[in-house]
């Protein structure tokens, strides 16, 4: 079962980091696009990147990740690792609702929000993302 947990878990992950990495991405293109058509175009696809995608595999993480906490509770909520790696996690979960919220903003012209934003934003997915990695597999502490 824990297997299983653990495929569903990765699996997701990769979902919802690679929907992140593509649509901050696709936003920073949008930021600069002049073309009302291609502006609209582009707004399409980035919503449905978090409707299909991110949000979906972010979803996913957050029930398997808890599943296996609850099958192993003694093994996993004594694990130093573990609580940085949450914490992390949570900071991912405020910074994909940060650009989802942003990315409405732009879409709707209410506001104009520079490239560099969006590159910063990328930037933070992967560093948050390459964090989280060390401590699930190096186990720093």
């Amino acid at each position: 079962m824990l297997a299983w947990l653990l495929v569903f878990h990765v699996s997701a992950v990769v979902l919802w980091i690679g929907a992140l990495l593509v649509v901050t991405l696709m936003l920073a293109a949008h930021s600069q696009e002049a073309g009302a058509e291609a502006r609209q175009a582009l707004s399409r696809s980035e919503t449905r990147i978090f409707r299909k995608m991110a949000h979906p595999g972010a979803a996913i993480v957050v029930i398997t990740g808890i599943l296996m906490m609850a099958s192993y509770p003694a093994l996993y909520l004594r694990a130093p690792w573990l609580h940085a790696k949450l914490m992390l996690v949570i900071i991912l979960v405020f910074l994909d609702l940060r650009i989802y919220f942003r990315a409405k903003l732009l879409q709707s012209g209410k506001q104009e929000i520079q490239r560099g934003e969006w590159i910063a934003s990328h930037a933070a997915v992967a560093v948050l993302f390459f964090a989280i990695l060390i401590f699930v597999l190096v186990k720093p502490i």
